[in-house]
């Protein structure tokens, strides 16, 4: 999916919303232990009723690989579901892969090649060569962690070069855009940190921006909107916990819709206020 591919559908939703599919064994409603294949129905349920009101799926590989086999099994059906039932979504692979050159071309074809995903998350540690591979796809995307909302995040990202002043975060931020632009890189911002935002504005104006954080995180949307919108959105705002398990009863399915569009709602809000729709 190109990046105007991606504006047209934020525009037409009018939501920027991301809906993490972090499917939990031990969090899905039990009723759904009576078919065959729990996880990928919850998924499906949930996909079917909040298609229309978001723009992006993200399922976090950690919950799928935590149950083998059978998980890469789901995470397969998963993505094979949502392409041939609605091919406007963008799928990113929350899997945070980053390793030697070789190593990451493979979890490039994995991803890319195999799985049809339109962008993976990957951890820039290892510098260029572990990133470049995932970009030699056409048409596909990294989304390369910057500034996360853990708190752990203050270890290394805000670590200051005293040559220059410049925090860890923000040098990733600038070499990195030597490697990719705005049309196959976006980044990783935190809810959280929504006030750094504008900085990190200044430094890369035109990216797509992945931002976790709201809902459970406790994240502002009204914040990350104020400092992280671009004239062309540039947002894209993943909910995970707050929509899929904001029910545990069989009605499930209908309570994640009616929190998704509260979300969607709010966004179509500031794209309002922002002159973008």
């Amino acid at each position: 999916m190109t990046k105007e591919e991606l504006f047209e559908n934020i525009k037409r939703k009018k939501s920027f919303l991301c809906v993490g599919l972090d499917t939990d064994l031990q969090k899905i409603p039990e009723h759904l232990f009576d078919s065959e294949n729990a996880m990928f129905e919850f998924n499906k349920a949930i996909i079917d009723a909040t298609a229309d009101l978001c723009v992006a799926y993200k399922p976090n590989l950690a919950f799928y690989e935590s149950v083998g086999l059978e998980g890469w099994k789901i995470l397969e059906q998963t993505v094979d579901y949502i392409r041939t039932n609605y091919p406007d979504q963008f799928l990113i692979a929350d899997a945070k892969r980053g390793d030697i050159g070789n190593t990451s071309k493979m979890y490039a074809r994995t991803f890319f090649g195999n799985l049809d995903f339109d962008t993976v998350t990957v951890a820039p540690y290892m510098g260029e060569d572990s990133v470049t591979p995932f970009l030699s796809y056409e048409g596909k995307w990294v989304t390369l962690l910057a500034l996360t909302s853990n708190k752990g995040a203050y270890d290394f990202q805000f670590i200051e070069n005293k040559e220059n002043g410049k925090k860890l975060y923000e040098q990733v931020l600038e070499q990195s855009k030597q490697w990719g632009n705005p049309d196959n890189m976006m980044y990783v911002v935190g809810a959280t940190k929504a006030e750094m935002l504008k900085n990190i504005r200044q430094i890369i104006p035109d990216n797509f921006l992945l931002v976790p954080g709201i809902g459970a995180q406790g994240g502002s949307l009204e914040e990350v909107c104020k400092y992280g919108m671009n004239p062309h959105c540039g947002l894209l705002v993943n909910s995970s916990r707050a929509i899929i398990y904001a029910d545990n009863s069989e009605n499930f399915a209908t309570i994640a819709r009616q929190e998704a569009k509260k979300v969607q709602l709010e966004m179509e809000k500031f794209l309002q206020e922002f002159h973008i729709i």
